[in-house]
Order: C-alpha cells, then sequence, then structure tokens
C-alpha cells in the first residue's frame, strides 16, 4: 500500500482525451483563407477596374445609322475609344430635335431628347454626327447646344454632313454658323475630309469598313483634344 496520503495519489492511467483532426482543421481553415483571398483579390480587381474606368474621359458619340458603323467594325470602335471611356449612342432614323423616323418597328429618341434624359452621365465630351434624317426646317443645332451646355459638357465635336442634297449643304451652313456663337463647338468638317475618298456604299454616305476606320482617325485627334481641355 502506497504510504503517500492520498491526496498526492494520481492515478496510473486517465482516460484518452480525444485529439481534433488538425488534417480536418487545418483543411477548413485553408479553404477559409482560400475563399477570403479570393474574394480580396475581387474586390482589389473590381476596384482597379473602377478606379481604372474613372480615370477615362467619358466621351459619348450621338449619331444616326452613319454614325453606328462604328460599332459595325469594332477595330475602328477600338481605334477611337483607345484610353477613353468611349459609349456610342448611334442608331437608325435619329434625328435632332423633330420626331425621330421609325426603323424595323422601332423609333428611337431624338438626340435632344437623349440628351435631356442622360445630362451629366454624357461625359465632357459628346460627339454629334445627325442630321441624315433631318430637313432644314427642324435642323436646330442652337437648341442642341442649349441643352449639351445645360449637361457640363465641355467640348461639342460636330460632324458635319456629307453635302449629297442641298439639304445637307444647308445643315452644314448652321452647324458653321452655331460654332461662331458657341465656344465650345468644334465643326469636325467630314465632308471635306471624306471627298473623293472610296469609303461610302452605293447611296454615297453610308460606310464601308475601310470608311469607318476613316471616320474613326478623323474623329480621334479631335476627341482627345476636347478631353484634354479643362
Amino acid at each position: 500500500m502506497d504510504p503517500r496520503p492520498k491526496h498526492l495519489l494520481r492515478p496510473t492511467s486517465s482516460p484518452r482525451r480525444r485529439l481534433p483532426d488538425l488534417r480536418r482543421l487545418s483543411g477548413t481553415r485553408a479553404l477559409g483563407l482560400a475563399v477570403v483571398a479570393a474574394a480580396l483579390v475581387a474586390a482589389i480587381g473590381a476596384a482597379s477596374t473602377s478606379g481604372a474606368a474613372a480615370s477615362k474621359p467619358r466621351v459619348t458619340v450621338i449619331g444616326d445609322s452613319i454614325a453606328a458603323s462604328l460599332d459595325y467594325v469594332p477595330a475602328a470602335r477600338r481605334y477611337l475609344g483607345k484610353g477613353l471611356d468611349l459609349r456610342s449612342e448611334a442608331v437608325a432614323c435619329r434625328r435632332l430635335v423633330a420626331a425621330s423616323c421609325v426603323f424595323q418597328g422601332s423609333q428611337p429618341p431624338t438626340a435632344l431628347d437623349l440628351v435631356s434624359a442622360e445630362g451629366h452621365a454624357l461625359g465632357p465630351v459628346v460627339v454629334v454626327n445627325v442630321g441624315y434624317n433631318d430637313w432644314t426646317a427642324v435642323y436646330d443645332v442652337d437648341r442642341v447646344m442649349r441643352a449639351l451646355t445645360a449637361a457640363g459638357v465641355r467640348s461639342v465635336i460636330w460632324v458635319t454632313l456629307r453635302e449629297t442634297t442641298s439639304n445637307y449643304a444647308t445643315n452644314n451652313l448652321r452647324i458653321r454658323s452655331a460654332s461662331h456663337r458657341w465656344q465650345r463647338l468644334v465643326v469636325a468638317d467630314w465632308n471635306a475630309y471624306s471627298r473623293g475618298k472610296p469609303w461610302f456604299r452605293e447611296d454615297g454616305l453610308h460606310l464601308t469598313p475601310s470608311g469607318a476606320f476613316g471616320l474613326a482617325k478623323f474623329l480621334r485627334p479631335l476627341v482627345l483634344a476636347g478631353a484634354s481641355s479643362g
């Protein structure tokens, strides 16, 4: 018999405690860390993308079916939009102020309606290439310029029309006349620039792929100058 007091006695054996499955615990933690890491990477990536987009100046192209050629030729659109937050609002049958015509069952908003609806979302630079569906009596450049000014647009690049009709030639006179009243209006003389170029379809207006690229090359320096102006 052990002569030590009972309170000093230790049991010769004790029940074995069940240890946690370290491999399973480690795996769970690893999975948790992986999920957290993935979430952080996604958040950082999203923030970087958002920051990159925010650092690019917004440029909005408001046009009819002629300007829509840029959307049909990806290389032309990429060229024009490099380094920019380029937004295209070009659609067939758009008119400037008077109700647009109907194309394939759809009637697009006028350029004026679009400017009024979008406001500051248009960005600091807007390209206007509208007029092939308009007649002279309703081609109101000043009314659209007032709306663009109210929307905070700093630079308006207004593209002249190909003068295949006297109506288009008169509308071009209105564009040039308005440039004397509006300091922020820059006339982009597409009529002169494109003269004699083999860029057009049978109607002499709508663009081939090479014509769409020609339009992008013509507009890009003007857009960049507008985006860099304070």
